[in-house]
């Protein structure tokens, strides 16, 4: 854990200390991904009984709650290099004030994206520089507040899926790593790399990259060809970093070794490569595509944590939950009210009750004035059962609707 945090065996906790970590999964305890304050004596037993430590926030517990506890001394524990965070991002705007700007930046993003792939395509020329400039100012958006282009990377056309792809990766691969505090030049080059890792698609023949039934393994062959084809593109310009090199070369890697090309397994794979095959695998299964219909974030999420140790790296996995949430900007929810509403920001305290926009009543039908509701902050407000929360992420398009479309 970073310089940040402290270690802290289960009895020794008190009341008004914020956990930051536990000793094992979130999502095998019921605190499912949240990062909290104990607030109670019954948050304090069941503590006790799912963990027999934790790491607690020392920027988020008062200095009093400190006082007595037993303190490591230096080297006593070792620090995980995946969980040291040189930067402690925090958001700077609010989702409504980010919005405009990211949804410029977006517009402009995806012209980029276009300009540069037909290039590309017909050319074969990598301009690099069709994209940095805008990737540059989504990074910044995202570092201001990450709410924002999850939202906009929702938008997605059947018919523009290579790019809006492409855009997409770029937002949760820089998502993801502002979880993890990578420095600000570091974000610039994961968002370039998730950008181009799939380039080598654009020599794929489109009857294969398109087709609806299962492949033959000659089929296969070709697109996993598509890696050596991003290289050989990639070989032209003088100026790639060895990052955006790495998501190239190794995005299909897996932990276990089962991957491509090389099958490089555990941290054999760059950092970059494995968090560029967890944002890959993420928005490939949350997107409609001629041969599949997508699955919600909230169930995509829980398909990454099924796969984790297999696929990827469980801590990693962890990470990206973290970083988006169960339910990211954007995803349509039911709540136990019945009612419809859209998840509009995350609460960074209690990721299961996010700020949503409720645009469908209790019988499914669309409302004449969508109203906020905070899970959180309102304490869901009543219904008949008590507090209203989440009672289910719904695939996109649920009941007709597209609720990022809709509310902007």
């Amino acid at each position: 854990m970073s310089e940040h945090t402290l270690k802290v065996m289960t009895g020794d906790l008190r009341i008004g200390m914020f956990v930051a970590e536990l000793d094992r999964p979130w999502l095998d305890t019921p605190f499912l991904l949240q990062g909290f304050e104990i607030r109670d004596p019954e948050d304090l037993d069941a503590l006790g009984r799912y963990c027999t430590y934790v790491f607690i926030d020392l920027d988020r517990t008062p200095a009093r709650l400190l006082d007595g506890l037993p303190r490591p001394k230096p080297g006593d524990t070792p620090v995980e290099p995946l969980l040291l965070r040189p930067v402690q991002y925090q958001d700077t705007r609010s989702l409504e004030e980010e919005l405009p700007q990211a949804r410029e930046t977006h517009a402009r993003l995806l012209d980029s994206l276009k300009s540069f792939y037909d290039r590309l395509a017909t050319d074969k020329q990598l301009d690099v520089e069709l994209l940095q400039g805008d990737l540059n100012l989504m990074v910044e958006s995202v570092i201001r507040n990450p709410d924002a282009f999850a939202w906009l990377a929702r938008l997605q056309k059947k018919d523009e899926y290579t790019y809006a792809h492409s855009l997409s990766c770029s937002v949760w691969a820089v998502a993801f790593g502002r979880q993890l505090g990578m420095q600000r030049t570091d974000l610039q080059e994961l968002a370039l790399g998730a950008s181009l890792f799939d380039i080598g698609k654009l020599k794929v023949p489109q009857e294969i990259l398109t087709k609806a039934e299962r492949l033959t393994e000659a089929e296969l062959d070709v697109i996993r060809r598509h890696v050596d084809f991003g290289l050989e593109l990639l070989a032209q310009e003088d100026h790639i970093s060895p990052i955006v090199r790495q998501m190239v070369a190794h995005h299909h890697e897996r932990f276990d070794g089962s991957g491509y090309p090389d099958g490089l397994s555990g941290t054999d794979i760059p950092l970059p490569a494995r968090i560029a095959s967890i944002v890959d695998c993420y928005d490939a299964i949350t997107t409609a595509r001629p041969f599949q219909k997508p699955i919600s974030p909230s169930a995509a999420v829980r398909k990454l944590y099924e796969w984790r140790g297999q696929d990827f790296q469980p801590e990693l996995v962890e990470e990206f939950i973290q970083a988006i949430g169960l339910y990211p900007a954007g995803t349509l929810v039911e709540l136990t009210s019945g009612e419809v509403a859209v998840v509009m920001a995350e609460s960074r305290i209690r990721r299961l009750r996010p700020r949503v926009m409720v645009i469908l009543d209790a019988d499914k039908s669309l409302l004449n004035d969508f109203y906020p509701l905070d899970l959180l902050n309102d304490g869901g407000r009543q219904g008949i059962r008590g507090a209203i929360e989440i009672r289910q992420a719904l695939e996109p398009g649920a009941y007709g609707v597209d609720p990022v479309a809709l509310y902007l």
